[in-house]
């Protein structure tokens, strides 16, 4: 990489100036870009819907100035994190729908052959900002090969936020660094009046992140490196039991939580812990009524288990174009221009922590430093394990995720509805379905 720290923040990195340097890097890029879009070329893109304003403005900016530069008009709708993966799966079987989903997960995985090959997209941007974290090649590649069917853009974090003063007040001066401590910690937390909680309902990012990490934190995993399913083993029921133990000193309610919930909790002073992005922090440190908890609160990795070293699973959000569009070389430069140094580090910063990159060259980006309580997302591309842990990051992995396997056997034994060896048994029929298919 010859991208030293002075050319990739060229540009600068404050929205203030975004204005016409955004637009006059456009210009210039799309004259010299690999790719051509298409004559009269228009694109339409289903995205999650943003957790953070400012990050969703510098986007709109970004493709503003891609219209400008190329006359690619793009149109971009944003669904829940729930509803981007079914509509994708409807437009991927009936050949019709948006140009690009960016979506969560093992999202291209779902549809590989439905995807358009993104590998010289892939290159172009490995080669100039030095190259992809391990991880996001696993998303970004068709499982067992080199071929790239989506471009993996962006991680969210998802860590632990807790509340300074209620911690302390528990008595612990820094967020557990095990699982041991960290049951401790809940105890004295609900305890003193102030519990935390985590999502046990169908939350695609809170909910499946969480329960990864506590089944990978005692060793238990979905498949093994062949993908037969191991998901009945008495590491796996060590997880179980342990959440069992935690749940109890959750708040009531979290059986039912989806993505939203621990965010309105946290902001309403309901709970004091629980694992989300940068948003929460975001969003108290907007409202002038909750700078008392941006002031009081902070971040850190999730507790490592018995195994011995961190377990964590962080939302990525790969981009994909599908391959009845008409435009696949429009497609091509929209994906390729929103990760150019000139903008994209324009983007992370306005995402203040939310996003973070999968290219190793933006690990310079100052957001990461200016605030210390942003630095712990740093590094989670790095950190994170695949859907698919010790197994392939495949249409299989992907379909257990979105089936929420591991999350619904995670609240079955939680809530009562199943013993851990019965939620177990369950699991494993449906994972049996799954990577048999």
């Amino acid at each position: 990489m010859d991208l030293d720290r002075r050319s990739l923040l060229k540009g600068g990195v404050a929205l203030g100036a975004a204005g016409a340097t955004l637009f006059d890097f456009a210009r210039a890029w799309a004259q010299t870009a690999p790719w051509k879009p298409e004559p009269n070329a228009q694109l339409s893109m289903l995205r999650w819907k943003y957790f953070v304003q400012s990050e969703d403005d510098a986007f709109v900016a970004l493709i503003n100035a891609f219209t400008q530069a190329t006359g690619v008009k793009v149109d971009i709708t944003r669904e829940s994190y729930e509803d981007v993966q079914p509509k994708a799966s409807v437009a991927a079987n009936t050949g019709t729908g948006p140009d690009l989903f960016w979506g969560l997960y093992s999202l291209p995985h779902l549809f590989p052959q439905k995807c358009v090959d993104m590998t010289d997209v892939a290159n172009y941007l490995g080669q100039k900002y030095g190259g992809w974290v391990e991880s996001a090649q696993k998303y970004g590649k068709v499982s067992g090969g080199d071929k790239w069917i989506a471009i993996p853009v962006c991680y969210s974090g998802a860590l632990m936020n807790y509340r300074i003063a209620a911690s302390k007040k528990a008595g612990f001066s820094e967020f557990p660094k095990t699982t041991d401590a960290f049951l401790e910690y809940a105890k004295a937390m609900k305890a003193n009046g102030t519990p935390g909680g985590f999502a046990l309902g169908h939350a695609s990012g809170d909910g499946n992140t969480w329960v990864h990490w506590c089944l990978w934190s005692f060793g238990g995993n979905v498949v093994d490196a062949n993908d037969k399913v191991i998901i009945n083993s008495p590491e796996t029921e060590k997880a179980l039991l342990y959440a069992k133990q935690l749940y109890e000193y959750m708040i009531p309610g979290v059986a039912s939580w989806n993505d939203a919930f621990n965010n309105k909790a946290f902001l309403a002073n309901e709970i004091h812990w629980t694992n989300n992005g940068i948003s929460i922090y975001v969003a108290a440190s907007n409202d002038p009524t909750k700078k008392e908890i941006a002031e009081d609160m902070n971040h850190a990795y999730f507790p490592v288990g018995p195994i011995g070293r961190p377990t964590e699973l962080h939302l990525m959000y790969p981009i994909l174009a599908m391959n009845y569009t008409k435009y696949p070389q429009a497609c091509k430069a929209l994906i390729a221009f929103m990760l150019e140094a000139d903008q994209f580090n324009k983007w992370i910063s306005a995402a203040r922590g939310y996003l973070t990159h999968c290219l190793n060259a933006y690990d310079a980006n100052p957001v990461w430093t200016e605030d210390p309580k942003r630095t712990p997302y740093r590094d989670v591309a790095k950190r994170s394990l695949t859907a698919g842990g010790l197994g392939s990051v495949g249409e299989k992995a992907a379909t257990a995720i979105a089936d929420f396997v591991v999350l619904d056997m995670f609240a079955n034994v939680c809530t009562g509805r199943e013993d851990a060896k019965s939620a177990m048994k369950m699991a494993e029929r449906q994972l049996q379905r799954i990577y048999r298919a």
